[in-house]
């Protein structure tokens, strides 16, 4: 409610102001909080300016006081919450704070899992290169009975070439392993065989 006094005759309206205020305050008077502010559920703001203060100062400056604050104000921060805004924004601004630290608390954590995660990783035998995930899983013990993933020590390529030379061993048949265990001579080179006499 927006009230706009002239002054016509020997009536005072700063002394009319303060008794309006007074007989009214049930309605328009908020409640304390803690945090430096007032809350306004269910009230009235009753705002009161003067004719003379308007034409100084037009609509837009500060020439209103709203009931139970003790300086003028825009018409906008009367009939507002000011302090109760600038409580929200602080409550705001921490909770923003603690999240983004509880979000650098949670990337510090998965950033050290897997760290520790990356450093179990196991290499291949024969190449050095580690594990994919993939391969990793393929290499952990099932359950009891299930069938062990074979060549757990190799990577997925080393493991095709390890299946490869298998297969084309076993049917190469058990002469030729005879062949590859015979060491070849050198040119020009000589060695000394257990088979001579």
């Amino acid at each position: 409610m927006l009230l706009v006094f002239n002054r016509i005759g020997p009536r005072n309206p700063g002394t009319v102001v303060a008794q309006l205020a007074e007989l009214t305050e049930r309605h328009w008077k908020g409640t304390a909080y803690e945090g430096g502010f007032h809350m306004y559920d269910g009230k009235l703001p009753i705002v009161a300016t003067g004719v003379k203060q308007l034409t100084e100062h037009g609509p837009a400056g500060a020439v209103f006081r709203r009931f139970g604050r003790p300086h003028n104000q825009t018409l906008l921060e009367a009939i507002g919450n000011p302090r109760r805004d600038a409580y929200d924004a602080r409550q705001r601004a921490e909770y923003a704070a603690r999240q983004r630290e509880h979000q650098e608390k949670l990337r510090r954590i998965a950033a050290q899992h897997s760290a520790e995660r990356e450093a179990r990783r196991p290499g291949c035998a024969d190449c050095r290169t580690r594990f994919t995930d993939e391969r990793w899983k393929a290499i952990e013990p099932a359950e009891w009975g299930a069938p062990r993933e074979t060549h757990p020590h190799l990577c997925d390529d080393c493991k095709q070439r390890a299946i490869t030379a298998e297969r084309q061993a076993e049917q190469a048949g058990p002469e030729h392993e005879h062949e590859q265990a015979v060491p070849e001579q050198k040119a020009g080179g000589t060695w000394l065989s257990r088979f001579r006499a």
